[in-house]
């Protein structure tokens, strides 16, 4: 489907991959990678063919953050506040995040600030045994910028984000189960097979009812209890609504597996 230097991507059985394809820069985050990925997610998530998306990355590396002789170069020429990377990834993630289809990280490797913070966007995350994760930020005089200080204390609690964020420690594929950094390892040449069989499950899916899942727990926490049961309300009436939705009834009825087609 695609196949650009920084970016390859193919849809296979309702499963779209992506694969970040700069390997010699670990998969580092340009500008023009950034809104090439952007750009790449609005298409898919507006084609009906793709039910689920595969993140992943090519060599050893996962993805190393910003592409820091991008970052020099801009430093260089005193337009380091003005050259646009950060409101460029900004707008990425929170696409990443609000997509409708369901999202997996399938880690192969090192995952360093703004790439962890990709990983951090996915819905579910997959790590090979080799995979590291470093916040990278403090460590070059740097707050987060591209979502962790979200991300992080919901997924690991308070304590391990900072732990993770002030000390910039090199966390291994276990310690980041441990703490629930990511849901799954997997052996190395495992990884892309696992990340397979997940998605084929996704895909299989209400991806309707799974979209409306994704909406109720992103904007659920700024809600109060009864406000959120509106909303399940609200989603529940479009769900029963839908194609799925009646085929689901049809399947329990005729006691048999229903065949859902993600409307």
């Amino acid at each position: 489907m695609t196949d650009e230097a920084n970016l390859m991507a193919r849809v296979e059985g309702g499963i779209a991959w992506i694969t970040l394809n700069r390997p010699q820069q670990r998969n580092a985050l340009d500008i023009p990678t950034l809104q090439a990925l952007h750009a790449l997610l609005e298409q898919l998530n507006a084609d009906p063919s793709v039910r689920v998306l595969v993140l992943t990355g090519t060599g050893k590396s996962f993805c190393a953050g910003a592409d820091l002789a991008e970052w020099a170069a801009a430093e260089a020429r005193g337009a380091l506040e003005t050259y646009g990377w950060t409101e460029t990834a900004h707008a990425l993630m929170s696409c990443l995040h609000s997509l409708d289809k369901p999202s997996i990280a399938a880690i192969n490797g090192t995952a360093v600030g703004a790439g962890m913070d990709l990983a951090l966007c996915c819905d579910f995350r997959l790590a090979a045994q080799s995979a590291r994760f470093k916040a990278g930020y403090t460590g070059m005089a740097y707050s987060p910028d591209a979502g962790a200080s979200w991300h992080l204390p919901r997924l690991i609690g308070s304590e391990q984000a900072k732990r993770l964020l002030f000390l910039d420690e090199l966390w291994s594929a276990e310690r980041a189960l441990a703490v629930g950094l990511v849901g799954e390892l997997c052996a190395d040449e495992q990884l892309l097979a696992s990340a397979s069989d997940l998605a084929a499950r996704l895909a299989s899916g209400p991806t309707y009812a799974f979209a409306q899942t994704k909406q109720l727990l992103r904007e659920g926490a700024q809600r109060s209890l009864p406000e959120q049961l509106e909303a399940e309300l609200a989603a529940g009436l479009l769900c029963g609504r839908s194609a799925d939705g009646a085929e689901a009834l049809r399947a329990a009825v005729e006691k048999r597996s229903p065949h859902f087609i993600g409307r």
